[in-house]
């Protein structure tokens, strides 16, 4: 079911949102930080269907379940497939130490430091350009690792999901990019079902929301 909203946005003008019930956004929607030293804070967004963008219902529901784990406060991050950066800000926000922010289109990563900028988190974050799948969280080798990891790759990037898939050998090139004890989030369409495991990571927790599921992955380790 869809419902229209009317509102004005920051400049005055007129503006339309096309949402459905359940919380699957169609065409465009106000996205924003949910919590933190930024609560409140809208986020631009493009006129592109390239980003999809998250409700506020799931990223909250997101990061409570990411609190039982001590994230994101003072974690290093990595928002992958970033899009505008509505993850890798709110983690900031909620007290992430930093960071980074991948993604490759022009057109978002303009929308994306304007964002940065926006939030006054220039000091905390790093964007980078490139191509996740080949590079993973573009850790370098004399870099702290990162304690948690944004995966959100198109929808079509994960129709397979296999051990010889993109994500697979992505996931294979990330487990030398995070620490033992990291949390791996990787979103992908509710009718997808990953593997119990991949390589060292073993997928830990699932959820359903909308049309949408996120899985957490963590490290396997002998004590576990």
């Amino acid at each position: 079911m869809l419902f229209g909203a009317m509102f004005l946005d920051t400049a005055g003008f007129l503006q339309y949102t096309q949402i459905r019930f359940f919380g699957v956004f169609d065409g465009w929607m106000i996205m924003r930080i949910i919590a933190g030293s930024r609560r409140g804070m809208k986020l631009n967004s493009p006129k592109t269907d390239v980003s999809r963008p998250i409700t506020d219902a799931v990223k909250e529901s997101l990061f409570n379940i990411l609190r039982s784990y001590d994230l994101p406060v003072e974690a290093k991050v990595a928002d992958v497939f970033c899009g505008v950066g509505s993850m890798g800000l709110e983690a900031i926000s909620r007290g992430a130490e930093s960071v980074t922010f991948i993604e490759r289109e022009p057109v978002i990563l303009d929308t994306l430091k304007k964002n940065i900028a926006k939030a006054r988190f220039e000091e905390q974050a790093r964007v980078l350009r490139a191509d996740a799948f080949r590079v993973g969280a573009a850790a370098g080798a004399d870099e702290r690792k990162y304690d948690l990891v944004f995966i959100d790759p198109p929808y079509k990037n994960t129709n397979d999901v296999g051990p010889a898939s993109p994500l697979a050998a992505m996931l294979k090139i990330l487990q030398h990019q995070i620490t033992e004890k990291a949390i791996v989030v990787v979103r992908t369409h509710k009718k997808v079902e990953m593997l119990r495991r991949y390589d060292k990571l073993e997928t830990i927790d699932t959820r359903t929301w909308g049309s949408m599921t996120v899985n957490l992955l963590r490290e396997k380790t002998n004590d576990q």
